[in-house]
């Protein structure tokens, strides 16, 4: 997307809202206050240095960017200036009036430091300063929050977290002004909000303080920047090394805990991008103030990859809405300040394409050089390629297989293999989603949540987010006697990972292999899926093998969560049309509805659906006969807090130890409302059949024409050595390693090879 802002309206913009050429303010200094400011060494500005701000004051009004940036601040802040501030007694959840008006007060403090660092206008710096006395004069007041949930209460907030958020916001705008304040007035400012928040943050909240979550790295975050603005090396150093200053904890240790050597992040994208502000504005802070931390190159650079990762984590702009999440994407501020703070260490000319379709930067030197770089034209665009994001501090817990055709609205395919995610992770294990033409068409339900709307129990996580959203039902995955993996407790799934058996890209194929032992007691299940393109088909497929292997007969549920409008059933179904059932009673199952069903059948089936004007077939089959079950979210939702109308296939198979899962499915067609046509709204795969060998299966399709299409999977896709020969029903493939891909009735490939192999 083209930047939408050209260089003569924005430097026109920022002309026309410049503070120094509209009327004094009521907040503006008089000449006694100001001969009264003291500007001492130790008070000058520390987290950008005074020649940086000096630059960005002097360049930035030219740099198209920066300028609209700072256009669109200066009128939020005149605008509270001149409505006047309100500093409250904390009380209620997080959507109430007190909560909402301590988040706008930081972010006035922030945005008014940043103005009057820019313009030298000191009606700013009032303005943050004035703020700041009114927490002076009512923080010491405090206690816990009223509104607050156990011991995790804040002051400010209803939880310990929005007060670190505060901190982190609030030092940065007072470390602009801190020089131009009265000696009183700092230490009134100094001691009675900034010193005593650190000291509750960390000593009376150890808990927060000292945990690897994304709540200590705001936590820490914030008091590590207080520690530098207040010059007490004590704050600093234990935000680095945690409370006991032994390492074991602190941001340090959470930089190697909480990221992956590849950047993932541990509590997935949404998560990711929370964290990303405190750990960025806090690199830049340690880079400005202590460079032999080598913050950027600590833990194989995480720091300057995860901003690549978590590009790669999206699709049309939106973040995978895998473990607890919401609707984000790349817009998000937090991004913002990630590709600024990236661009000024690494200078990927691909990160200012991001930038120039956020169409904002932040105001600090990253934020500059990012936009000086897009005015001179270096922008260059994202490369959205298939990937694997390693898991776990050494990269060996699992990962998310991330496989991409047909450019950045095209087809991607995303396996998720990653451990736990902690608090926030779901009992996904080995979970898909599948996206096409601009939609997300296999599905996940994300979280239930409303945030900060105080109606919807103040935004926190609803009960309906630990009862449906991380059940192992919600997801694209195995069920096991209807229950979640690890029997619904992270703290055991956090010591079993998924093991990644393979990845591989070549030609037209790509694929991703996994297995997970020990989600479900007495199970291990291995799954591969691989994203094909040929030419005789007119969009990439997807083919899903699931094997599963059990020490005891058991329930396997297979579901697909998919979004569209059902076109046809290739089966026959029963409806309840008397009353409505329910699925089940716990682990998710209580929230379907069942709309239809199908008895047992050894036979394959078929379905199609219709979504953004595109036809989607699912042909699939098992190695023992299953039922079906048509479902639907909604039911036991009293108080309607889940997505009602959200539907589900589910494959169900009775009885066995042994199962394999296998099926197809294909975009096709197009259907145009607007002049009324519809075409292509047949699949073009005739047939599926499944070769199971000694060591290996392989799954053939046969296509409109009756060429053939196959794709041989070992049952250990990791040895890479291994030879294979799969036959039966006329077909004959023999390969090395651990898949190959075959377009004809047989065929031998080679370790290493393209995959594309014919007899």
């Amino acid at each position: 997307m083209k930047s939408r802002y050209s260089v003569t309206a924005l430097l026109f913009a920022v002309t026309c809202v410049s503070p120094l050429l509209l009327p004094t303010p009521a907040h503006a200094a008089s000449p006694a206050a100001l001969k009264a400011g003291i500007r001492a060494d130790d008070a000058a500005p520390i987290l950008i240095s005074a020649a940086q701000w000096r630059r960005m004051a002097e360049q930035g009004p030219h740099s198209p960017l920066f300028a609209h940036t700072q256009a669109l601040l200066t009128t939020s802040v005149r605008k509270a200036m001149a409505d006047g501030f309100h500093v409250p007694v904390p009380k209620g959840l997080a959507g109430g009036y007190s909560q909402q008006q301590h988040k706008r007060n930081y972010k006035l403090i922030k945005a008014a430091g940043t103005l009057y660092r820019l313009t030298g206008n000191h009606a700013y710096a009032d303005f943050a300063r004035d703020i700041l006395l009114k927490y002076a004069k009512l923080y010491p007041t405090l206690g816990r929050n009223p509104g607050g949930h156990g011991q995790h209460a804040g002051v400010l907030f209803w939880q310990v977290l929005n007060d670190s958020v505060w901190l982190v916001n609030s030092i940065q705008g007072y470390d602009a002004i801190r020089d131009t304040l009265s000696e009183k007035d700092r230490r009134d400012i100094d001691d009675n909000v900034f010193r005593r928040m650190a000291h509750f943050l960390s000593v009376e909240n150890p808990e927060v303080f000292d945990r690897i979550h994304n709540h200590a790295t705001w936590d820490d975050a914030g008091v590590y920047m207080t520690g530098l603005v207040l010059r007490d090396p004590t704050l600093a150093k234990e935000s680095l090394l945690g409370l006991h200053e032994d390492g074991k904890t602190g941001l340090l240790r959470q930089l190697h805990q909480l990221y992956s050597p590849d950047g993932y992040y541990r509590e997935g994208p949404y998560y990711a991008r929370y964290a990303m502000e405190p750990w960025m504005v806090f690199a830049d802070a340690a880079q400005q103030n202590d460079p032999k931390l080598k913050i950027f190159q600590r833990h194989d650079g995480a720091l300057l990859k995860t901003v690549d990762a978590l590009v790669q984590q999206t699709y049309s702009g939106l973040f995978f809405p895998i473990d607890d999440s919401l609707r984000k994407g790349l817009d998000s501020g937090e991004v913002v300040q990630g590709i600024a703070t990236t661009y000024a260490q690494t200078h990927d000319n691909r990160l200012l394409s991001i930038a120039q379709e956020q169409g904002r930067t932040v105001l600090t030197p990253g934020g500059l050089e990012v936009s000086e770089a897009l005015q001179a034209g270096k922008a260059k665009p994202f490369d959205f390629h298939p990937i694997l994001l390693r898991d776990g501090p050494d990269g060996h817990q699992g990962g998310l297989a991330i496989m991409r055709m047909g450019g950045a609205d095209g087809q991607t395919l995303v396996m998720k293999n990653t451990a736990m995610g902690m608090g926030h992770g779901h009992f996904d294990k080995l979970n898909w989603l599948f996206y096409d033409h601009g939609h997300p068409v296999v599905t996940d339900y994300g979280s239930a949540r409303f945030l900060n709307i105080k109606v919807k129990q103040g935004g926190i996580y609803l009960p309906e987010n630990t009862s449906w959203a991380k059940q192992t039902i919600a997801h694209n995955t195995l069920v096991v006697n209807e229950t979640s993996d690890y029997g619904g407790n992270w703290h055991v799934g956090a010591k079993l990972p998924p093991k990644q058996l393979l990845f591989a890209v070549t030609g037209d194929t790509q694929i991703s292999s996994a297995r997970m032992v020990g989600a479900f007691k007495g199970v291990s299940f291995t799954r591969t899926l691989a994203l094909l393109k040929d030419a005789d088909l007119r969009y990439p497929i997807v083919v899903d093998l699931l094997r599963v292997h059990g020490d005891k007969p058991a329930r396997y549920d297979l579901p697909l969560h998919f979004a569209g409008h059902i076109a046809q059933l290739g089966f026959k179904t029963t409806h309840d049309v008397a009353q409505r059932r329910i699925l089940g009673k716990a682990n998710g199952y209580q929230h379907l509805w069942v709309d239809a069903t199908s008895s047992p059948t050894g036979k394959q089936r078929t379905f199609e659906w219709l979504l953004g004007g595109r036809f989607y077939s699912y042909r699939f089959g098992a190695s023992a006969p299953t039922s079906v079950i048509v479902a639907e979210l909604g039911a036991n939702d009293p108080n309607f807090d889940l997505r009602h109308g959200q539907m589900t296939l589910l494959r169900r198979m009775d009885g066995q130890r042994d199962a394999t899962f296998f099926s197809v499915l294909e975009p096709h067609g197009m259907y145009n409302g607007d002049t009324e046509t519809t075409s292509g709204e047949n699949s073009r795969i005739d047939d599926m059949v499944r070769l199971d060998g000694k060591d290996a299966q392989v799954i053939v399709l046969t296509l409109e024409g009756g060429k053939t299409l196959a794709l041989g999977v070992a049952n250990d896709p990791s040895a890479a050595s291994a030879r294979h020969h799969v036959s039966g029903k006329g077909y004959d493939y023999r390969w090395t390693g651990g898949w190959a891909r075959f377009d004809a009735k047989s065929g031998t490939a080679k370790a290493g090879a393209d995959g594309k192999t014919s007899s």
